[in-house]
């Protein structure tokens, strides 16, 4: 007997959307209530998508829901959960997929950096970081997960970091983190990938939010800019930007990659 190899290899799809059309899509970020999960959130909802932003701070999650635009979508959603909680995030998730019936995006943003010298690093900071930063993106990733193997579909974008890759003064516990959710989303894109799933993490450099700004307004901030080869930080909406490719259509192929926005700070 003979194989018919031609025959045999898997065809992709005949045409790429590129057009980031997000229309009858339900997005979920988590930390959505402002900086970059709320870049994140406005961009996905200006292009079509139902946003459910999820928030340890449930009435700032129901605010910056009501802000959203709306580009023809059902009403956007805002939701209280922590993170840190399974029974919590359990209850946001199911309130999202009976709400919208889907979901079909989840981007990974709550995130906490609580800094010091690794010798004078609270056992606390580091417990938190850890569960917050790591452990939490594993509860949400998994919970959300579920739902989206069950349909064959889903984008998942889990925010990491610099850190991820290169070591940072006084970051021991957040740059454990972030080349954890690395790691993590590695396993994942290997799990899933083939079951429509795919997962992928977008690692920034220093982020003008209001928070980036108030951490990195001073002598050390000006010095770790001009390490970065573009010379400058990165705006929350070239972050948002990343992550609309890795959610749409046209990254069905990026599976289990990093895209780094740092302006090449970690080519060095």
């Amino acid at each position: 007997m003979t194989t018919d190899f031609a025959a045999a290899l898997r065809p992709g799809p005949d045409t790429i959307d590129l057009t980031n059309d997000f229309s009858g899509r339900t997005a979920v970020v988590t930390g959505g209530a402002s900086g970059i999960g709320n870049a994140i959130s406005v961009v996905l909802a200006s292009r079509g998508a139902r946003v459910a932003i999820v928030d340890v701070r449930a009435d700032g999650a129901a605010a910056a829901a009501a802000a959203l635009p709306t580009a023809g979508a059902p009403a956007h959603l805002g939701l209280g959960c922590d993170v840190t909680d399974e029974t919590s995030v359990a209850r946001a998730v199911a309130a999202v997929t009976g709400a919208a019936g889907r979901i079909d995006v989840l981007v990974n943003c709550a995130g906490v950096a609580l800094l010091a010298p690794a010798e004078d690093l609270d056992p606390g900071a580091w417990a938190t970081t850890i569960d917050v930063n790591l452990t939490g993106t594993h509860r949400v990733a998994q919970a959300v997960g579920r739902h989206m193997l069950a349909a064959g579909y889903g984008r998942i974008v889990n925010i990491a970091s610099q850190a991820a890759h290169v070591g940072i003064d006084g970051h021991a516990a957040y740059c454990a983190s972030k080349a954890g959710v690395i790691g993590l989303t590695r396993v994942l894109a290997l799990e899933w990938g083939g079951r429509g799933v795919t997962v992928n993490t977008v690692s920034p450099t220093v982020v003008l939010t209001d928070l980036g700004r108030g951490a990195w307004a001073n002598e050390q901030g000006l010095r770790h800019q001009d390490e970065i080869p573009t010379g400058r930080f990165a705006t929350p909406d070239e972050i948002a930007a990343a992550v609309l490719f890795l959610a749409g259509e046209s990254s069905a192929m990026v599976n289990g990659a990093d895209l780094r926005v740092d302006g090449g700070f970690t080519i060095r």
